[in-house]
């Protein structure tokens, strides 16, 4: 009888969580222009908080006040994009990467350009393969090279339906489920962590806890940092955790040497990123939360990454210095249109970061 009811509560649960996803996945918000994310999630906090505000960057920062060590959790709100840089003589969009991109996921993906009069659509042009020659088959187009196709018959046109230079450009790609709890969309990085960030804190909210919870939902993540630097040198906790993805090896392409992480096996406790540049984690840190996920049985994997970064590797450096830790979901093809993770991962992530919360005092 208490399996069944353990196992019915799982299941609410994971349906939560693709919907969450399946809601954040779904919106747009490229680095600086956050703002449909931010107004998503101060609906989604405000029932579980005492207080929330947006700061001069954008972030937005909700508490849950209590008399313990202050916690600060970091999910950025920003997902990569493009931005319109020239508008030509017939209405063709050039544009530039805002965040990191590999080209050759862009080249014919639909588009939105999020103008002024509203969203238009747009395609990601290129010249069809029929009239290539054959050395130009075989080399790799680059963004500098492509163009996007809004169907406007001229400059003045484009003009006309409110696109400009500087005009922000997200993906247009929505959310799928797959077989056995794995799901696709893009912007999983960080919408993964936004909904963990969302999730833990309505748990929190049914539990005393003596901690001093800041949940805060970053800004320009993928540009630099940026917003993750400005509110830790507001809020400077006790401790803090980033919500983030990491990369996994399990998938073709990608050896185990290159990374031992897979999906389905939990969330990615970070030891250290991009060699040690970025953040290697505070022993106490990964004391607390190794520890916590073996007492409650939560299964986990340990991360070393040589690529990139997240929040933490701001978080951490300011003031005198933060203890900072990152807990990220393994997704497969990170940075492009169709990001993969198992929604699996982030019930035991969540589930990590309630408990161990519940004993931060312990620790910190």
């Amino acid at each position: 009888m208490n399996n069944n009811t353990n196992n019915t509560k799982k299941s609410g649960n994971l349906e939560e969580i693709q919907s969450l996803l399946e809601k954040f996945t779904n919106a747009h918000g490229i680095s600086g222009f956050e703002g449909e994310v931010r107004k998503l999630l101060e609906k989604e906090l405000e029932p579980y908080v005492d207080s929330m505000r947006e700061d001069t960057m954008g972030n937005l920062i909700a508490v849950k006040e209590g008399k313990g060590p202050s916690i600060m959790l970091a999910a950025h709100m920003d997902e990569i994009g493009l931005m319109v840089r020239y508008i030509d003589e017939n209405g063709f969009l050039r544009f530039v990467g805002i965040g990191g991109w590999f080209d050759q996921t862009l080249l014919n993906q639909r588009v939105i350009v999020h103008g002024k009069k509203g969203p238009i659509y747009g395609v990601i042009g290129s010249k069809p393969p029929h009239v290539m020659k054959d050395e130009d088959r075989k080399k790799p187009v680059k963004l500098e090279d492509m163009f996007i196709d809004i169907g406007a018959k001229d400059r003045e046109d484009a003009g006309n339906l409110g696109v400009e230079m500087g005009t922000p450009i997200s993906i247009d790609q929505v959310f799928a489920p797959l077989a056995n709890g794995k799901v696709t969309s893009k912007t999983f990085d960080n919408r993964a962590g936004v909904v963990i960030l969302i999730e833990v804190m309505k748990r929190l909210h049914e539990r005393k806890i003596e901690a001093n919870v800041y949940a805060v939902g970053t800004v320009q993540e993928e540009v630099g940092l940026k917003g993750a630097k400005t509110c830790a040198f507001c809020i400077c906790p006790d401790v803090a955790l980033a919500l983030d993805t990491t990369i996994p090896g399990d998938h073709p392409g990608i050896s185990k040497t290159d990374s031992a992480l897979e999906l389905g096996k939990g969330p990615v406790i970070i030891v250290a990123d991009a060699s040690g540049r970025g953040l290697i984690a505070h022993p106490q840190v990964l004391k607390w939360l190794r520890e916590t996920a073996d007492e409650n049985k939560i299964p986990y994997q340990l991360g070393v990454g040589s690529g990139g970064t997240t929040d933490a590797t701001s978080i951490h450096l300011t003031k005198e210095g933060i203890p900072t830790g990152t807990v990220s979901i393994a997704t497969r093809y990170i940075h492009s249109p169709v990001e993969v993770l198992d929604t699996a991962d982030i019930e035991a992530c969540i589930s990590l970061i309630v408990k161990a919360i519940e004993k931060v005092q312990k620790y910190f």
